[in-house]
């Protein structure tokens, strides 16, 4: 099954007022395993970036001002993320952002079904406790030395970690699969070294009348023992 897990990076917090897609990212997964292949852009939002944005995600106005619009990339977004499910950190966010600037486009909207939300399925599967991506990342043991600030492609492959782990993932698909691959190799290797190896007789063994005696004894202790009916 593919998978897209995908994040933005904004100018703010509220499409309906004007704040714009200025990043996207998003990593591939087939069968919960990383294909490697990933998409990434930056956007012109046509517009300034706050400063409290920029502090966020290292993002300036002056960066993107030779970056392509939304036009420019919608076609390429849209071919990469194909009919796949999309997970989402707070879908909701991101979701909303997109079909904002789709609509601006006159495209149809993404449905909103397609998206699987991290934070919920974090909030299933740990109730009560912090369901931010930093707190999952520190929960799973997951690497966060590089997120200095927020982006979009590696918070993207930071939320494909935690979305194995939400899954079993990491245990069940990279373990099983090494696991297996091993025990496959190990099989095939027992099986070529003992294929043509004679087979011994079988061997019987004689029990003592010393040794039954002492087992009778043993089992008349027990209350309504097996070996007595």
């Amino acid at each position: 099954m593919r998978e897209i897990v995908l994040d933005t990076e904004t100018t703010g917090f509220n499409p309906k007022t004007g704040d714009r897609i200025i990043e996207i990212g998003c990593v591939e997964l087939y069968n919960l395993l990383p294909t490697g292949q990933t998409y990434h852009t930056y956007v012109n939002p046509q517009r300034d970036v706050p400063e409290a944005a920029s502090r966020v995600s290292g993002i300036t106005t002056d960066f993107l001002y030779d970056k392509p619009l939304f036009v420019h990339v919608v076609d390429s977004f849209l071919e990469f993320i194909g009919d796949s499910p999309l997970i989402i950190h707070n879908a909701s966010f991101d979701m909303g952002f997109i079909n904002a600037e789709l609509e601006r486009l006159c495209r149809d909207p993404l449905p909103v079904t397609r998206a699987i939300d991290t934070v919920q399925l974090a909030r299933q599967k740990f109730p009560g406790s912090p369901a931010s991506l930093d707190a999952l990342c520190r929960r799973f043991g997951i690497d966060l030395s590089a997120r200095v600030t927020h982006g979009a492609l590696l918070d993207a492959g930071l939320l494909a970690s935690v979305y194995l782990e939400l899954k079993g993932g990491r245990q069940v698909t990279f373990a099983f699969q090494a696991e297996n691959q091993a025990g496959q190799g190990m099989l095939v290797q027992e099986i070529s070294q003992y294929k043509n190896r004679e087979i011994r007789p079988s061997r019987s063994f004689s029990l003592l009348d010393e040794d039954r005696q002492r087992h009778q004894e043993f089992i008349s202790g027990i209350k309504n023992a097996l070996w007595t009916q």
